[in-house]
């Protein structure tokens, strides 16, 4: 087993706390060093206790899906000999009630757009690579979450498709 480690860093401050008002920003530390101001999203708590320019964990949330698939997918298209110059996607999480009526993030859908070097591989090569990134992917695999992948093609392959 591999142990992820994370630190999550909050200080109350001069906030009075029990009147529920404090601010919910806080800090995410990770192995490597790296540091991500983070806090609730004013969607779910308002302005001024939460901050709009901070992550909140939905979009973490959706971020960590989007680059495990992206991961995986840019590893096996080199493993394919395919080389990719640019890979964006225009991830987009959706929270509702689950049947428990408990608010939880419903689906995930992945648009990613794949610009390729060289000879562009067909439709179907694409969507497989895809199809395998989702199989392979951690996060994927770890979630209850409705996860699907609509790719987005460039102008180049649209006649394709």
């Amino acid at each position: 087993m591999t142990a992820i480690p994370v630190k999550i860093e909050w200080a109350r401050h001069e906030a009075l706390f029990t009147d529920n008002r404090y601010s919910r920003v806080h800090r995410w530390t990770f192995d490597g060093g790296a540091e991500v101001v983070a806090s609730s999203s004013p969607h779910i708590v308002p302005l001024p206790m939460s901050d709009a320019s901070a992550v909140d964990p939905e979009g973490a949330f959706v971020a960590s899906l989007s680059s495990c698939h992206m991961l995986w997918f840019l590893s096996l298209a080199a493993k394919k000999g395919l080389r990719v110059n640019r890979y964006i996607d225009l991830a987009e999480g959706r929270m509702g009630r689950n049947e428990a009526g408990k608010l939880v993030m419903l689906e995930v859908c992945l648009r990613p757009e794949v610009d390729w070097d060289g000879e562009q591989p067909d439709a179907a090569t694409v969507e497989a690579i895809h199809h395998s990134a989702h199989e392979e992917c951690f996060i994927a695999n770890s979630v209850r979450t409705k996860v699907t992948i609509e790719p987005r093609y460039s102008m180049a392959l649209v006649g394709d498709v």
